[in-house]
C-alpha cells in the first residue's frame, strides 16, 4: 500500500533504521518553527528578537522562505517547493541539507506530529 500524508492510517511504526531507505516523506510536512530555530538555521539575527516578530515574518515571506507567521503564538510555517518537498531537502539524495540546523519539529520527528511514534515511510525506489 502507497503511504499517503493524509490518511495517518498508511504510515508505519517509526523505527529509526527506515530512514536510511526512505524517500523523505515527512520532509513534504508544513513544518512549524520557531524565532529560535530560524537564528539557528542562519535566517535571522538573534538581535531580531527584540523587534515585533512580524517585520521579521514579512521579511522571511518576501524572500520565500516563510509562507506563513502566527502572531498570537509566534510560530513560523516554512515554506516548501511547488512539489510539496522542504526548502531544505536535497531533491536527489533526499536528505537533510541542514540536517545539523534543523529545526527542533524536525529534531523531534516523530515523537511530535500528527501520529506520534509513526512516520510516513515509504521505500526509496533504488533500495532493495
Amino acid at each position: 500500500m502507497k503511504t499517503s500524508l493524509d490518511d495517518l492510517s498508511t504510515w508505519s511504526r517509526y523505527r529509526s533504521r527506515l530512514c536510511r531507505s526512505c524517500v523523505a516523506n515527512c520532509c513534504r510536512l508544513a513544518v512549524e518553527v520557531r524565532a529560535e530555530d530560524l537564528i539557528r538555521l542562519g535566517l535571522m539575527e538573534e538581535m531580531e528578537l527584540e523587534e515585533n516578530l512580524k517585520y521579521v515574518a514579512r521579511r522571511l515571506i518576501k524572500s520565500g522562505v516563510v509562507e506563513h507567521f502566527h502572531s498570537r503564538s509566534g510560530v513560523f510555517t516554512l515554506s516548501r517547493r511547488a512539489s510539496g518537498d522542504c526548502l531544505f531537502l536535497d531533491e536527489t539524495t533526499r536528505r537533510c541539507t541542514v540536517y545539523e540546523k534543523r529545526p527542533e519539529t524536525c529534531r523531534n520527528h516523530p515523537q511530535v506530529g500528527p501520529r506520534p511514534g509513526w512516520c510516513a515511510y515509504e521505500k526509496r525506489m533504488d533500495q532493495d
